[in-house]
């Protein structure tokens, strides 16, 4: 068997949903919808947000670093993805397969760490709203979204260019459509401990404690929430929460369920990491804007009234 290392640029083999090939064109109708109405839906909330001066606060801002992050993961998949289930395109380049990599995972640690960000906004809001404004700037707030690129990228890079110094000499057929860390680094016939440990540590070091972090933001705001004497009062409250909590759900369950399934589920079917992998990508950038333009009435307002400011245009 030839043995292939990163200076001989190995080309990687992408993966649709194994046993269905015969059927990627009819799949591929769910998925483009599903990638369609992300990319529409992310984009509406992202224009109402800058458009309508209502909606420039701290709550929205945190949302549109969001809605940026999950038009990013969609855009980072979209070619291979629909390349595969379109015209079979199954090729990747291993330069081409870590620039994927990179910005996927990048993507989703910063969805994490503004899903940290926006637990806090909602702890400071309900715990302390005469300072809101006062603690969260816009300078403070741009700081933060600073900080959430910075944090990703940082963590990222090592686990790069360790990639880069494994030899690759088995199958070079990934899992998955997208290249993904785990994925790719099974594939290697170098020792993989060191990869595999930084890979374990960045998952904890972002996802792992920004859900720490926002379990400890809801439970002072429970807190905060309970000292209110009216029963009223604490609905309307809390209902404030009650967008953020699914998205953090819809967000946390596939990513971990897929890090789970890469590391310790060896003899699950091969179609459970493929679904639980599409889960993890689309499911989140379709559900969060028809979450907030449903349970938020201000950005339900927005888009209602740019909805209808177009109608009458045309």
């Amino acid at each position: 068997m030839p043995t292939f290392h990163n200076s001989t640029s190995p080309t990687f083999f992408l993966t649709g949903v194994p046993g269905l090939e015969w059927a990627h064109v009819w799949i591929s109708i769910p998925i483009c919808c599903l990638y369609l109405t992300a990319l529409s839906g992310n984009t509406l909330i992202l224009f109402v947000i800058l458009t309508e001066p209502s909606l420039h606060e701290p709550m929205y801002y945190f949302l549109s670093m969001l809605s940026t992050t999950d038009i990013g993961l969609c855009i980072s998949t979209l070619v291979t993805v629909l390349g595969i289930f379109w015209v079979n395109a199954r090729e990747i380049s291993f330069n081409a397969c870590l620039s994927q990599m990179f910005f996927i995972h990048l993507f989703t640690f910063m969805e994490s760490s503004v899903l940290l960000a926006m637990a806090f906004d909602r702890f400071v809001a309900i715990s302390n709203p005469l300072r809101y404004v006062t603690i969260l700037t816009h300078a403070r707030i741009a700081q933060i979204g600073l900080a959430v690129i910075t944090r990703g990228t940082v963590i990222l890079i090592p686990l790069i260019i360790l990639l880069k110094q494994l030899s690759f000499c088995r199958s070079h057929v990934l899992c998955h459509s997208y290249c993904f860390h785990p994925d790719v680094m099974k594939l290697s016939c170098s020792d993989t401990k060191i990869n595999s440990a930084l890979g374990l540590t960045a998952i904890i070091s972002t996802a792992g404690v920004d859900s720490i972090f926002i379990v400890l933001s809801y439970l002072l705001i429970i807190r905060s929430v309970l000292s209110i004497a009216s029963t009223e009062e604490r609905k309307k409250v809390f209902s404030t929460c009650i967008s953020h909590i699914i998205a953090v759900g819809i967000f946390y369950v596939p990513l971990i369920s897929l890090s789970f399934v890469h590391r310790f589920g060896k003899h699950a079917p091969p179609y459970v990491p493929t679904l639980i992998a599409n889960a993890y990508l689309l499911i989140p950038p379709v559900m969060n804007p028809i979450i907030y333009s449903v349970k938020t009435k201000q950005i339900q307002k927005a888009v209602l009234k740019f909805v209808c400011s177009k109608g009458i245009h045309i």
